[in-house]
């Protein structure tokens, strides 16, 4: 077996098991510092300012695939060399275990009928958008709704690019997400800043999404939900997110469970279907559990065969 199969497989492993370690540890929290001081610094001209993001949304993902490389190379031979380095920084860059467990929070706190408590975890580990009067079945759509996402943006689009270009192909792909969540905002200083980062997000994002939607689809089939619901509506509501590519994960998702997921003057995905609960939550965790399941072993068969 090959470094970068054995690298995934235990990469995969080590998520599954140990999740990601606390915020001050994780690298995404550097890279967040590094996004900070770079909005700090940008031009104040907007046409500058545009420029300047689209030379961020290069440098900062190129820098953070260029450390991840350096680090694999050198980790020492003694501790398992690089398929054991390759391991690692798979793991902290992929985040499958935390999300499941975020997600199984909130529905405990429906359950418990603590909404405000629902709200708050829902606020603080899954969304940016503003949850303070969102009833509970809003809440539990959202959870959904991040659940279907992230298991693209997260878990997939990670083990993908770790596929095709190993620990730096990973980071770079992070730190371009990284930047997109926090400067790819619809506001007067973002909208120039943010500009380059949202065009590379959105491309090295297409690809990701649309194998993440055909995972939930096929793990529908594994799983006794609505498969054929899952494909209509991935192929029917997936364009009505402002985000090309948020919505494909997002409407197979809704269409597995049977259910409508809804942002409020923004979208409707899975018109017709009952309002979310608690129960669709836990749904939507095992069916993105087995998506992934799915597509951890089509990509190391991919690895092993092609001898990598």
């Amino acid at each position: 077996m090959r470094s970068r199969s054995a690298a995934f497989i235990g990469g995969v492993l080590a998520d599954a098991a140990l999740g990601d370690p606390p915020n001050a540890l994780h690298p995404v929290v550097l890279i967040g510092r590094v996004a900070a001081l770079a909005r700090r610094s940008a031009p104040g001209d907007p046409s500058t300012r545009r420029r300047y993001g689209v030379t961020m949304a290069l440098a900062i993902p190129a820098s953070a695939a260029l450390l991840a490389r350096q680090a694999e190379r050198r980790w020492p031979r003694w501790l398992g060399g690089r398929p054991v380095a390759g391991a690692m920084l798979l793991a902290l860059a992929a985040s499958r275990r935390t999300l499941i467990a975020r997600a199984v929070e909130v529905a405990d706190a429906i359950d418990a009928g603590d909404l405000p408590e629902a709200r708050r975890l829902l606020a603080y580990h899954l969304v940016s958008r503003d949850t303070s009067d969102l009833d509970a079945s809003e809440v539990a759509g959202a959870t959904i709704e991040s659940v279907a996402e992230n298991l693209h943006d997260g878990v997939i689009a990670p083990w993908l690019t770790f596929a095709l270009a190993g620990s730096a192909g990973a980071w770079g792909y992070r730190a371009t997400n990284t930047l997109d969540a926090l400067w790819g905002y619809h506001q007067p200083f973002l909208e120039e800043l943010g500009m380059g980062t949202a065009r590379l997000d959105d491309l090295v994002n297409f690809v990701p999404a649309r194998v993440s939607a055909a995972a939930i689809c096929m793990a529908a089939v594994a799983r006794g939900e609505d498969a054929v619901s899952a494909w209509t509506v991935w192929r029917r509501d997936a364009r009505h997110t402002p985000s090309p590519n948020a919505g494909a994960p997002m409407a197979a998702m809704a269409g597995a469970l049977g259910v409508t997921l809804t942002k409020r003057d923004v979208y409707r995905l899975g018109e017709g279907g009952r309002d979310p609960g608690a129960a669709d939550i836990r749904a939507a965790c095992r069916l993105a559990d087995t998506a992934a399941l799915l597509t951890a072993a089509a990509v190391t068969t991919a690895l092993i065969r092609g001898g990598r």
